[in-house]
């Protein structure tokens, strides 16, 4: 049986490191894996507000933030080059950080969800800079500045709306 990308990538990696940088595989979607990430974030979201609230849901961004270094750093030299597009998790991340302090509902995880994928794709300053940082640090970086950008217009749309 010959080898996936998928499993060339966890042998290099190591599964735990490849879970985490992947999200549980999401980051071998065939195309838009960022943006299927941010999809499969949203569930995610959703139990963590639901669950726990704003701060489970800000726990929730710093964990993953925090594990996201080095699990894309691991995964960035198993596959052997920068910025590898399975590595996803500062995607999650970032979904989680722009939805901070958001009540959830169907127009609001919509918003943020085409909210953070402009900032993610464009990536205004400084995330344009941050992702210049090495390994891992670089990947996750400038998804959480999107996802503090994100948080912003969110919640100053919010009270807008109030």
């Amino acid at each position: 049986m010959p080898a996936t990308p998928a499993s060339t990538a966890v042998r290099a990696t190591g599964v735990v490191p490849w879970a985490i940088a992947t999200w549980f595989g999401v980051g071998h979607a065939p195309v838009a894996s960022g943006t299927v990430a941010t999809a499969a974030a949203i569930p995610l979201y959703l139990a963590a507000w639901y669950l726990g609230g704003d701060w489970l849901v800000a726990g929730l961004a710093v964990a993953l933030t925090i594990a996201g270094v080095p699990a894309a750093t691991a995964l960035e030299r198993g596959v052997g080059y920068h910025d590898p597009s399975e590595a996803v998790v500062d995607e999650v991340a970032g979904y989680l950080l722009t939805m901070l302090f958001i009540p959830p509902g169907l127009v609001t995880c919509a918003a943020g969800f085409i909210l953070f994928r402009i900032l993610d794709i464009f990536k205004p300053w400084p995330a344009s800079r941050l992702e210049r940082l090495p390994a891992g640090w670089g990947i996750m970086a400038d998804d959480v500045a999107c996802g503090l950008m994100g948080a912003i217009v969110m919640n100053l749309g919010m009270a807008l709306v109030r």
